[in-house]
């Protein structure tokens, strides 16, 4: 009974430090710098407007992919895709916050990476590759979480 008492001590000493790093990861210099460019890229007109015709021809594209080269317009509906790529990609707003965000991943990757290797070194952490290469990897929401 007493060991069962002293594991719920540490674990709610363990959850408050957990809190804490939540909070210092609010804090962060990452975080400020991402949250300040996903609000210049919501409060841009013509951002948000060529994210709405990519998320468009990016469901398009999709479409003709279930067919891939076979489908009449899939090379058009790619071409497209690319082209409202580049368009996204000629906006500042767009490309600090595409930095902004994968510093920020970044340095969420390395500190999952840190807490699962204090724990021990055979704990598996997700990949941080945008496309996992096999293994564990954890996916990406696109290049942009706004653009999806």
């Amino acid at each position: 009974m007493i060991v069962q008492q002293h594991e719920v001590v540490d674990m709610a000493a363990l959850l408050t430090h957990a809190y804490e790093l939540g909070d210092m990861i609010k804090d962060s210099a990452e975080v400020a710098n991402y949250l300040y460019w996903k609000v210049r890229v919501e409060s841009h007109q013509e951002a948000q407007q060529i994210i709405k015709e990519f998320a468009r021809k990016k469901e398009a594209f999709t479409e003709t992919e279930r067919f891939g080269h076979f489908h009449p317009d899939y090379h058009k509906a790619k071409a497209e895709v690319k082209e409202a790529e580049l368009q996204l990609d000629q906006i500042e707003e767009i490309r600090m916050f595409k930095q902004a965000e994968s510093a920020l991943d970044e340095m969420l990757y390395e500190l999952s990476e840190s807490i699962a290797h204090a724990v021990s070194d055979t704990i598996k952490v997700p990949s941080n590759q945008l496309k996992p290469s096999g293994g564990c990897g954890n996916g990406c929401s696109g290049s942009c979480s706004s653009c999806g």
